[in-house]
């Protein structure tokens, strides 16, 4: 058993074993590499006719002219990551070579040389955190290949070096290339943007290039693997947007320059995981974001790449409410915009014309299983809920299993914080990738599950190796409802604790526990966070959660005696942020030993409703 797993670790550590790519390929002349004069030419005339996509086109033409007088990035380490200067690269190299390839502007062309001769003269790309060397990789191979025959012979000498010495030759040394035995999105983002790197001087060394590219085939099935079965995404859908845009480009450009993608887009789940990030989006365009996910997302480019594969037109209903009610500056902000270009305006996608999507649920297992219900697509009022399942111990996850979210009239009523910015954790010398059970990464407010809407017993933190699973789902009209078992990540000293969530009549939410003790003392902890930042006492365990003008009535039905709060959600370490306008309602009971406990918690938005018929889901 030792040298059978020896001999598999060791496999993933040297070259791949199997020749997908050979040496010898011959592939086509520059530009080679997504954008071709053909798809120019398709792009041109969807722009002509659609006016969201002329807008977009016009956003990159003209962020690429306020690029014209901004200095070239500098050699900038932030802690440990060069990552925010690879990724500003690549934005102003792929927004200018865009500009150049659809205007014929040399101006775009000279400027965009001027950034990449500025990133090869860095005296490394930070292989110690290696996203940055694939993004900056990434960046000189769009650059160095789309605008090829613009370049210098010395630019382009100079460039293909770059990519080859502080792109490529770092991935094959072993402390730096442990990304590829990950099944997360770093797996993706390497492996992408070194693909795309081996792609672009493919001639100058072949041998390193084809090996680069036929590791990353063998070794991007890791990472598509945690699709399966549905499409949901293990690390949340911010990082759905990082990873899954990244390994789209490596599937696309394999398909495009050797006529095959070698079976991976038949990867269970994978095709359907665009519908994933659509159900994602709250009705008032926020976001489900559970693990390390930002609160609101916007314009998503890699979602153009599903419509493409799938010819599914609703895919875009997300994109088309981002571009038309969202900032304008999230949008230019995306430094992979000019895919939507490539994937949807050269496809002809009907921008201005998408339907609404079929269903208004959705759920998916896998290691993060996840569902969400809605009473409409359209309404940006409409009432929303979203509950998650898993663990804690997967790639950026947080404990916050059994956790569910609310919004309606564009109100977070049960709200989740989100993603802590990793810089001032990590300086302030707290332990954030050890996710063992005593680690410090629990200490951050927004990690544990002090600060999630979930359960907590004796105020102890979730148990990290626990798995839950989505154990039902039943989507009927006006009765649509998921239940998990949660005792995984419970206290040994409680025998069960089983969780519902529903959307009852498609006009409130039913957020129902039963909770089986054993012979010890036990104090239940029921957490929301909230947005509401009025809480009125109406009396028999009612209340009335007020933001503005919007209304929340809540009704509590418990077998015990409960204390409620409703308090600032303030951290207690200096390093978290401070949640400003959060907070956190709820209530706490003593439960029975060895017990049975069936707490059922009402939330109806605008007007107090009838309860009856949803006493017992469980």
């Amino acid at each position: 058993m030792l040298l059978t797993l020896l001999l598999a670790t060791f496999s993933l550590l040297r070259p791949s074993a199997q020749e997908y790519v050979s040496p010898e390929s011959i592939l086509p002349a520059h530009p080679r590499l997504l954008l071709t004069p053909h798809t120019e030419k398709r792009i041109l005339e969807t722009v002509d006719r659609d006016t969201l996509w002329t807008r977009i086109h016009r956003s990159l033409i003209d962020e690429s002219e306020r690029m014209l007088v901004r200095p070239v990035k500098t050699y900038h380490v932030e802690g440990r990551r060069l990552l925010a200067t690879s990724r500003e690269v690549l934005r102003r190299v792929f927004f200018l070579a865009y500009s150049y390839r659809t205007t014929g502007q040399v101006k775009y062309a000279e400027r965009a040389e001027a950034e990449m001769l500025a990133a090869a003269a860095f005296p490394d790309w930070n292989p110690s955190h290696f996203l940055d060397v694939a993004e900056m990789t990434l960046a000189l191979a769009i650059g160095y290949d789309w605008l090829f025959d613009t370049l210098s012979e010395t630019a382009r000498t100079t460039i293909a070096e770059a990519i080859l010495k502080k792109g490529l030759e770092p991935a094959r040394e072993e402390q730096y290339s442990w990304f590829y035995r990950q099944s997360n999105n770093w797996n993706q983002v390497c492996n992408a943007g070194l693909t795309f790197g081996a792609l672009a001087i493919f001639e100058q060394s072949p041998a390193t290039a084809a090996g680069i590219i036929n590791r990353a085939i063998a070794t991007v099935t890791l990472p598509m693997k945690e699709y399966a079965p549905d499409g949901a995404y293990p690390e949340g859908v911010g990082y759905w947007e990082y990873g899954t845009a990244f390994n789209v480009l490596l599937l696309e450009a394999l398909e495009q320059l050797f006529g095959s993608d070698f079976g991976l887009t038949r990867t269970p789940g994978f095709l359907e995981t665009g519908l994933y990030s659509q159900h994602m989006i709250t009705p008032a365009g926020n976001v489900f974001c559970y693990a390390d996910s930002d609160t609101r997302l916007g314009f998503m480019p890699t979602v153009f790449w599903f419509h493409k594969a799938t010819g599914n037109p609703a895919l875009l209903w997300a994109q088309r409410q981002a571009l038309e009610t969202g900032d304008p500056a999230s949008v230019t902000h995306h430094r992979l915009l000019p895919l939507a270009m490539l994937w949807g305006a050269a496809n002809g996608a009907p921008l201005s014309r998408v339907p609404e999507p079929e269903t208004r649920c959705w759920h998916g297992q896998g290691s993060t299983p996840v569902c969400t219900m809605r009473t409409s697509w359209s309404d940006p009022d409409a009432l929303f809920l979203g509950f998650k399942a898993g663990s804690p111990s997967t790639n950026h996850g947080h404990m916050d299993v059994g956790s569910f979210y609310i919004e309606a009239d564009r109100v977070k009523w049960a709200l989740e914080l989100g993603m802590e910015p990793y810089d001032a954790v990590e300086k302030a010398g707290v332990d954030l990738w050890n996710k063992s059970q005593n680690s410090q990464r629990w200490d951050v407010y927004r990690l544990n599950n002090f600060a999630h809407n979930t359960l907590t017993f004796n105020d102890r933190k979730q148990r990290v190796e626990g798995q839950c699973r989505l154990d039902e789902y039943v989507s009927e009209p006006d009765r649509t409802y998921a239940v998990s078992d949660l005792t995984a990540v419970c206290p040994p000293w409680i025998q069960q604790s089983v969780r519902a969530v529903a959307l009852a009549d498609s006009t409130r939410v039913v957020v129902e526990d039963r909770i089986t003790t054993r012979d010890r003392f036990t104090k239940m902890r029921w957490n929301m966070m909230t947005q509401a930042d009025e809480c009125i006492e109406l009396g028999d365990n009612r209340f009335l959660l007020k933001k503005g003008k919007a209304k929340l009535y809540v009704r509590v039905e418990a077998p015990v005696k409960v204390r409620y709060h409703h308090t600032p959600a303030i951290p207690t370490n200096s390093y978290d942020s401070p949640n400003e306008g959060v907070y956190a309602f709820g209530f706490e009971a003593e439960l029975p030993l060895q017990t049975t406990c069936r707490f059922t918690v009402f939330l109806m938005p605008r007007t107090e409703q009838p309860v009856d018929g949803w006493r017992h889901i469980l």
